[in-house]
């Protein structure tokens, strides 16, 4: 079944609304705040780092104590209008543990800005880390990707061809990527409460579907959403997978038990659970990618 505009809208408000899954959403938005906060106060790390002349460009970023250690870098969802860098500190000491550096990018949000202002910005974020990985404390070598519902659609827009420099190609920067219940055909959305804050037409809805824009290479991926998810959000897991399999080094993809939209991304670099195994074996396990970010122009 496709969820699309032949649905009524009080049932496109229901498939595309993860919280209608759950009691309260704001168990979840609260862990992400307390952990966050846990890890700043442990952990150090370079505060509000500028990618971009926007208010809203800022990354924060958990150096690994070794140098040219494996970056992990986790991009926040809340379809495009809540949440931000400080609510994304919760994924590193996993990570950090691992041997491998974190970073939380920030981006601005809807309305103020739309979806394409939204996907350049995050694009923006990963190729200043790109440039900027031999400056940084510790050196990152290999930068790993990651995002959470709007984050994983940001994260697949990052990995689409044409926005990095010199005719690079993102399958050849980055070393692997891992989507969490993303949205990746934005047609639908049209139709639903959440565009009332992106405002998005049929045009910006197209051009901004990667799932229909995909490059003939991907990096190896892990794709994963909570068993607890709504039809509407595996059927855009299931579509995303049947496209990229094809096109990815490799690809696992996975529902995890016991899971919703929610918890889903606290699992991200916890060993002993499906997806934190599946991704820490990524971050820390593979080789660089075959394109060093130092053979990238300072600006």
């Amino acid at each position: 079944m496709a969820f699309g505009p032949a649905l009524d809208r009080d049932t496109l408000d229901r498939e595309y609304s993860p919280s209608s899954r759950i009691p309260d959403i704001g168990v979840y938005l609260d862990e992400y705040a307390v952990r966050s906060r846990q890890v700043r106060a442990y952990f150090p790390r370079r505060h509000c780092l500028r990618y971009g002349p926007r208010p809203e460009q800022l990354l924060d970023y958990f150096p690994p104590t070794g140098e040219g250690a494996p970056l992990h870098v986790y991009i926040h969802g809340g379809y495009w209008q809540q949440l931000d860098k400080n609510d994304s500190h919760f994924p590193a000491p996993g990570f950090l543990r691992a041997g491998a550096g974190f970073a939380a990018l920030g981006y601005g949000l809807a309305p103020r800005y739309s979806l394409d202002e939204i996907v350049t910005m995050v694009r923006e974020g990963l190729l200043w880390l790109l440039r900027t990985a031999g400056r940084l404390p510790g050196r990152p070598g290999a930068i790993h990707l990651s995002g959470s519902s709007a984050g994983a659609h940001l994260i697949a827009m990052a990995l689409l061809t044409g926005w990095l420099p010199d005719g690079l190609h993102p399958a050849d920067v980055f070393t692997s990527a891992t989507l969490l219940s993303g949205v990746y055909l934005l047609d639908p959305l049209r139709g639903t409460y959440i565009n009332d804050a992106v405002g998005l037409d049929a045009e910006a809805a197209d051009r901004n579907s990667p799932i229909a824009l995909l490059p003939e290479r991907l990096p190896p991926l892990v794709v994963a959403r909570g068993d607890n998810e709504t039809d509407a959000f595996a059927w855009q897991h299931d579509e995303f997978v049947a496209a990229a399999r094809p096109r990815a080094a490799s690809l696992t993809d996975f529902v995890a038990r016991e899971r919703n939209h929610f918890d889903l991304p606290l699992d991200l670099s916890t060993p002993g659970t499906q997806l934190g195994d599946a991704v820490l074996g990524r971050t820390v396990g593979a080789q660089p990618s075959p394109v060093r970010t130092k053979s990238l122009p300072a600006s």
